[in-house]
């Protein structure tokens, strides 16, 4: 048990990083990486199942929607993520290393728990990346009807979505589709090809993804910015009412579902060993891009509901829908181009984070030494993003988005909670430390993240907490099968 929980000293975490990877980005370069990785698939999306819920083939209810209250449930989420994003800050500019909150874990509450970190942030960055993926090639599909190009349902559509669908359209395809060896091919082209795209993207360098992802945030700031001018002028009271139509359970489930457009403000840490002057930098990009994303938020969830009633808001592409209710269908096209633009910018900070949390494990000898690999041209870590680039490639190719969602924010919150409980052991184990960004009230504060995360977690349906526990186990296996056999800490180097 000593050995499964020892942690990894700080000292030799800060060693590790200034060796490969090149320090280019400042704190308003972090501050757009967060607005590029949190405002994206959730807020153009999954807002909509959240505004509306969620009814099952049978007219079941699969999960209550929170209405217009569903202000609340951002405001609920900005609080909770707020107290975890404190957290992050701490730990971030204390431990300005690429593993993010597997390094935090690593140093807090020791390698048992920080494998199961790293191995849970898969379901944060790669399987929430392929539910990003299908939206923007849902969206994008929306924009190419927009201009009267039409691509067959067959290569627009995944396998799974195309069988868990109760749209008979939808379902038809597994007989209407061409067939191979009798198996129909009904595949998500653009998804799969938005994505290669990306990882070709992020091989060029650190600092050309950054300008890319600056680009792409103006962009997507200027479609919310139409969306909310637009669609303010034509706000009905009686869309309001009844404001909470579900009362507080509503809210609880509107947060969870929605609770994957505040995922990706943690990506900003993986870039700890890129950033210049980190200790004051990261806690800047991570609170100051989590309190502009909120208020963002805030104002298009007042103005989405305002504009239509919520049960209309059950759609893949929810705020162009409004538009097109409302009369302003050519605006809707133009926030349809800024939501594939958007949801790019997404795929990008995630395909950004995720290889830097493999390139992490693997120098800790938790993962094979060839996932470590950085070239020397770009400073990337280049094996672990060709890697992720085609595993959420091809899952995005046949898969589909509803089942990544739960999968994706019970995951974050997940890591989230154990960030919050790592700042308070490593405040009693090494209270002297010197701390470059303090959490003000620190008990208060960590305990109430660590609660409000696991209360965000119960509204999740039970399949998410089966699939969850299923992951963890996969999990566990591969690491007593290699990791803990090949750790670096127990072998020689961490003996001395």
């Amino acid at each position: 048990m000593t050995q499964l929980f020892k942690r990894k000293p700080i000292a030799e975490l800060l060693a590790e990083g200034d060796q490969s990877l090149k320090r280019v980005m400042g704190a308003g370069d972090l501050i757009m990486l967060a607005i590029g990785a949190v405002i994206g698939a959730g807020i153009f999306s999954a807002i909509g199942t959240a505004a509306a819920g969620q009814i099952g083939p049978n007219g079941e209810v699969i999960r209550y929607g929170a209405g217009p209250a569903l202000v609340f449930s951002f405001l609920l989420l900005g609080g909770a993520c707020a107290l975890a994003g404190l957290c992050y800050a701490e730990l971030a500019a204390m431990i300005p290393q690429a593993g993010s909150a597997y390094a935090y874990s690593y140093a807090t509450l020791g390698e048992l728990v920080a494998w199961i970190i790293g191995w849970d942030l898969i379901l944060e960055y790669a399987v929430g990346n392929v539910a990003v993926a299908i939206s923007w090639g849902d969206y994008f599909n929306t924009l190419l009807h927009g201009f009267g190009v039409n691509v067959p349902a067959w290569l627009t559509t995944g396998y799974r979505t195309t069988l868990l669908s109760s749209d008979p359209a939808i379902h038809g395809l597994l007989a209407s589709a061409p067939h191979i060896a009798g198996i129909p091919i009904v595949v998500h082209v653009p998804a799969f090809a938005i994505v290669m795209l990306i990882t070709w993207l992020l091989l060029l360098g650190a600092r050309e993804s950054a300008t890319a992802n600056n680009v792409m945030v103006v962009i997507k700031l200027i479609a919310l910015s139409l969306f909310i001018v637009v669609g303010a002028t034509h706000l009905s009271a009686a869309n309001y009412h009844p404001f909470t139509p579900n009362g507080f359970r509503g809210i609880h489930q509107g947060a969870a579902i929605v609770f994957f457009a505040y995922i990706g403000f943690d990506a900003i840490s993986t870039a700890a060993e890129e950033t210049r002057n980190p200790q004051r930098n990261l806690p800047i990009g991570i609170l100051g891009g989590l309190a502009i994303c909120t208020l963002i938020y805030v104002i298009v969830g007042a103005v989405l509901t305002g504009m239509v009633p919520y049960r209309e808001l059950a759609v893949a592409d929810p705020l162009a829908r409004a538009l097109q209710l409302a009369g302003f269908a050519r605006v809707g096209g133009l926030v349809a181009l800024g939501a594939t633009v958007s949801m790019a910018a997404v795929l990008l900070v995630f395909q950004y984070g995720q290889p830097r949390i493999f390139f992490a494990m693997a120098r800790d000898g938790l993962l094979p030494q060839w996932a470590a690999r950085v070239s020397p041209k770009t400073h990337v870590p280049y094996v672990t993003t060709v890697v992720t680039g085609v595993f959420v490639a091809l899952w995005s190719l046949i898969g589909d988005a509803g089942e990544t969602y739960d999968l994706t924010n019970i995951g974050t919150l997940f890591a989230f909670m154990l960030v919050s409980v790592g700042v308070l052991v490593l405040r009693y184990k090494e209270p002297d430390r010197p701390r470059p960004f303090r959490v003000p009230f620190v008990w208060p504060v960590a305990v109430l993240s660590a609660a409000g995360c696991l209360f965000i977690m119960k509204g999740l349906p039970d399949v998410a907490w089966r699939r969850f526990g299923y992951w963890l186990a996969l999990g566990l296996i591969l690491y007593f099968a290699y990791g803990f056999h090949h750790s670096r800490i127990r072998g020689p180097q961490g003996q001395a």
